[in-house]
Order: C-alpha cells, then sequence, then structure tokens
C-alpha cells in the first residue's frame, strides 16, 4: 500500500467532512497537518490543524478542537497571514465556548472580529459578531447581545436580501429615539 501526501489526506479530510464524518475527518486533517510539518510546510500544516479543530467541533468534541488549533493563530501572524490569523483566533473562540468558558471565548472572537474588520472581511466580521452576540445572550447580557449584533451587520458593505432585512430591523429602536 503506497503512502498518502499530505496534500491527499487533506482531500480525503474533506470528503469525509462534507458526508458529515467529523472524527474520521479530523484524523485524516491531524494526519495531514503532520505531513505538512514534516515537509517544513508549517502554514499548510496550521491550516489542517484548523481544519482538524473545525471537524472535532463539528462532531461534539470541543476540548480535542481547542486542544489542536492553540498556537496556530501565531504561525499565521509570523507570516503576515492575518486572514487566517483571524480564522484561528476565531477557532479557538468557538472551541472555548463548547467548553464553556465563556469569559474567554468572548475575548478571542473579539480578537478574530477585529481583525478581520481591520483586513476589509466584513463578512467574516459579521459572522464573529454574531458569535459574540449568542455568547453574551448566554451570559444573559442582552443589550450588550443586541449592540455587537447591530455592529457585525452594519458593518457589512454589499449585503444580501437577509442581511439588508436585518440591518433595517436592527435600525427599528433608533428610529424612535429621533
Amino acid at each position: 500500500m503506497e503512502a498518502l501526501t499530505p496534500q491527499q489526506l487533506a482531500g480525503e479530510g474533506h470528503a469525509e467532512y462534507n458526508k458529515g464524518e467529523y472524527f474520521s475527518a479530523a484524523g485524516l486533517y491531524k494526519a495531514a497537518a503532520d505531513g505538512f510539518s514534516l515537509i517544513g510546510d508549517e502554514l499548510s500544516a496550521a491550516e489542517m490543524a484548523n481544519n482538524c479543530s473545525v471537524a472535532y467541533l463539528k462532531g461534539g468534541d470541543a476540548n480535542s478542537a481547542l486542544e489542536v488549533v492553540n498556537g496556530t493563530d501565531q504561525i499565521f501572524a509570523i507570516n503576515g497571514d492575518i486572514k487566517r490569523q483571524a480564522m484561528a483566533i476565531g477557532n479557538r473562540a468557538a472551541a472555548l465556548e463548547g467548553i464553556n468558558q465563556l469569559d474567554e471565548a468572548i475575548v478571542e472572537y473579539k480578537q478574530s472580529a477585529e481583525l478581520f474588520n481591520q483586513i476589509g472581511e466584513y463578512e467574516m466580521h459579521a459572522y464573529v459578531c454574531q458569535s459574540i452576540s449568542s455568547v453574551l445572550m448566554k451570559r444573559g447580557k442582552y443589550l450588550e447581545a443586541y449592540g455587537t449584533m447591530r455592529a457585525g451587520v452594519m458593518s457589512v458593505t454589499e449585503p444580501n436580501l437577509t442581511q439588508r432585512l436585518l440591518q433595517n430591523l436592527m435600525n427599528v429602536p433608533f428610529k424612535f429615539m429621533k
């Protein structure tokens, strides 16, 4: 039997993920990450570790998701890849949320949102703001959750129909204040 390349392992991981086989996908992504590390491709290794984290999270294993994603944001930061750095921080935040460390998750989500906003990734910024809002709702901080959600939705520069509707709904309370 022939050994698979990291790229092939990643491809098989994607296929398993798309079938909903999250733990199988996580194992393949982890193997791909290890393979990329062996050949010195740290960026691809970090990306595969993030894919592994997402797969674990989808499978319901937030502890493993957190363990595998730790440190990947620094690899992206060192290489000047702010978008993937923000994604890695967001993945870590999601894992922290999954293990009910909500205060830490909020801090990480805010850092991720700030980086996405900094590079003009407004769709991703809005998505992370939704996650922050969700955590704030769990904490009983409804007004702060609303404000965060509104900030995220309003930052989308080219909203689709659903986002435009949400923007209009989020503005309703402000119309009564004029």
